[in-house]
């Protein structure tokens, strides 16, 4: 379900990605960048996007003190150049952060914000080819339904003459509804010349971005418009609009999937993350979660209620409702992980059945074996983690605790309710539980000991 890399085009391009917003709306101690839509974050979403276009070179402009949002743009593109904007002096003033960068001359510049995580590497792809025929400067424009807030696009045919800051336009520029979606593309040849220009005449006191479209102009140059559509520019500024952000790209997810052959059969509660791969006639049931590194294979069902994460399911696997596979799990071809089922950290082999209220961690289990109820897995003692190997064809019984390290021979049975702490031989039987004591009428006796100690009690009173 994951999209391959676009072709890189032969122009050298540099992505300049502004990330030094405070996000003080989002009433947190995280950066609002490094909150998470879909199981990445925010500006793992953009990183993705300008990288996937073809820019062999990033940028990345932070705040001061800001080492979180540097180190999460190296964990995404190590080779990311790390700027930071130590004042805030507008949109101008961060691209120019990145003067070293800029001074390389390469031949496509895009701008982008590290909170736009909509924006899509096709879209990017469209803003650089207006460069490539001589155009300049090149906004990225959308049809707002409420222009109110927004850069209007003052154009002259398909020529944009200036952006005007909503604070800065008049009555008339006001009624435009083609705003301004904020990224850009420069030519880099001239993009210092143009940026080094930009001036504080306006009502902010600030150096805008958007000005470079007059100045561009006023230099003898042209520039362009590409137009997206008002969802891929969506900003994040708070919480509601994280979450309108996670509402779109699960949409988008969604899609993706059931264009591929995957049946979601209430789309609207199966939850993706962005590298979820889901193969062909996959069926996923109703309120499904898939956290980030999730691959399922061709002809695998997904029942109700279930949380993926880390895991790998073959195909003809069938999985929940209510089972939780945590990272490392793998699930072999025509398995079965059932109800209340907790898988980590553990092989499940072809076929092999684990039906249901058990937990398995740091274990392999082998074809065909069957895993009783209740059966768990004892791994950790406080201090290290320990493997349970269960090897083809064996039976674990019911209400069963397997003491790491242990192996469970080919063929060998665990007779239900048993605490196993030996290796037991291939096809042997083993049993640990205590010996059961039957007691003829000791109930009828209890019984009437306690009834004639209660009436005793009574006639004291």
């Amino acid at each position: 379900m994951t999209s391959s890399p676009m072709k890189a085009p032969t122009r050298s391009c540099l992505a300049v990605v502004l990330a030094a917003g405070e996000g003080t709306r989002m009433k947190s101690n995280r950066p609002k960048v490094l909150h998470e839509i879909a199981g990445r974050s925010v500006l793992g979403h953009v990183m993705a996007a300008v990288t996937k276009v073809g820019a062999a070179e990033v940028s990345v402009v932070v705040g001061p003190d800001r080492d979180d949002v540097a180190r999460e743009a190296r964990n995404i593109v190590p080779s990311a150049h790390i700027f930071v904007q130590r004042e805030r002096l507008g949109t101008g003033h961060a691209v120019l952060s990145a003067r070293e960068a800029l001074e390389r001359r390469p031949d496509d510049v895009i701008v982008v914000y590290a909170d736009t995580p909509l924006v899509t590497a096709e879209t990017l792809a469209r803003l650089r080819e207006p460069l490539a025929k001589g155009a300049a400067v090149v906004g990225l424009g959308f049809e707002a339904r409420d222009p109110t807030g927004y850069g209007r696009f003052i154009m002259l045919g398909d020529e944009l003459l200036d952006i005007r800051e909503h604070k800065d336009a008049s009555e008339e520029e006001r009624r435009i509804t083609l705003c301004n979606g904020g990224l850009m593309a420069l030519r880099g040849d001239v993009a210092l010349d143009i940026l080094d220009q930009l001036e504080t005449k306006n009502a902010q006191k600030e150096y805008y971005l958007t000005d470079a479209v007059s100045i561009a102009r006023r230099l003898g140059h042209r520039s362009a418009v590409v137009i997206a559509s008002e969802e891929e520019v969506h900003g994040i500024n708070d919480r509601a609009q994280l979450a309108a952000a996670e509402r779109m790209i699960q949409e988008r997810l969604r899609q993706e999937a059931m264009v591929s052959g995957v049946t979601l059969v209430a789309p609207e509660t199966v939850f993706l993350s962005h590298d979820t791969q889901l193969g062909r006639d996959v069926v996923v049931e109703p309120h499904v979660v898939f956290g980030p590194g999730v691959t399922i294979e061709d002809g695998v069902i997904i029942h109700s209620f279930s949380h993926l994460e880390g895991t790998h399911v073959a195909s003809g696997a069938g999985i929940g409702p209510y089972a939780r596979l945590r990272p490392g799990a793998s699930i072999g071809p025509r398995a079965k992980v059932g109800n209340f089922v907790e898988i980590k950290n553990t092989e499940l082999g072809a076929g092999a059945k684990v039906s249901h209220l058990t937990y398995l961690g740091d274990a392999s289990v082998g074809a065909d074996a069957n895993i009783g109820a209740g059966t768990i897995t004892c791994n950790y003692d406080g201090f290290g983690k320990y493997r349970t190997e269960i090897q083809d064809g064996a039976f674990v019984g019911s209400n069963s605790s397997l003491v790491a390290p242990i192996t469970i021979g080919k063929g060998a049975f665990v007779g239900s309710g048993s605490v196993i702490t030996e290796n037991v031989p291939d096809n042997a039987l083993s049993l640990g539980r205590g010996r059961q004591v039957i007691k003829e009428d000791w109930a009828t006796e209890f019984r009437d000991k306690a009834k004639a100690a209660k009436h005793q009690s009574a006639k004291k009173v």
